[in-house]
């Protein structure tokens, strides 16, 4: 089996669906930037022997989460339990740590900043994702649902670099006006 189709070489794609639409579509920015984090969370996991078990979960959430913008259907992609799990996650990573008093700027080492280049993807995700919520004509309870599980993902990043600094008794670097 070829890789290549030829059938995007007029810059449109097909979605789950089968509809053909342009390959500028929001859906596709959507679900091209899960893909990307998707990447970002493989190099992680190749940066770092921790959390390999929560970081392989979140891929395949990823891979729910691009179905589900793909069009494919369905209500199961994102559960509330996942979203329930992200918080779990977090809970569970923030006990110990010192209450934050300023901003942090992402760096520390490799592993953390990675942590940080994944919680910005994550949060272009989320508006990429808004932006696609408000284009729909009626209320999209997968997508809402998708909605909170990006945002409590972007969280758990910002944790995990947290922990992972503590950790490695990594200094924080905090934002100086």
């Amino acid at each position: 089996m070829k890789i290549y189709t030829k059938g995007g070489d007029k810059g449109k794609t097909s979605l789950a669906t089968g509809e053909r639409v342009s390959k500028a579509d929001e859906r596709l920015e959507a679900y091209g930037t899960a893909d990307e984090l998707n990447s970002f969370v493989g190099l992680l996991r190749c940066k770092t022997e921790e959390h390999q078990e929560e970081l392989e979960w979140i891929q395949n959430k990823l891979f729910n989460l691009g179905a589900l913008l793909a069009g494919a259907k369905g209500d199961d992609w994102i559960e509330e339990s996942h979203i329930e799990q992200l918080e779990h996650w977090i809970d569970r990573l923030q006990e110990g740590q010192e209450p934050l008093r300023a901003f942090v700027l992402p760096a520390g080492n490799e592993v953390v900043s990675l942590c940080h280049i994944c919680r910005t993807i994550t949060r272009r995700l989320e508006r990429t994702m808004v932006r696609l919520s408000f284009s729909r004509e009626e209320e999209d309870e997968n997508l809402a649902k998708s909605l909170r599980f990006v945002n409590r993902l972007s969280d758990f990043w910002f944790v995990l670099a947290m922990k992972i600094a503590k950790n490695e008794e990594i200094s924080l670097f905090l934002w100086k006006k």
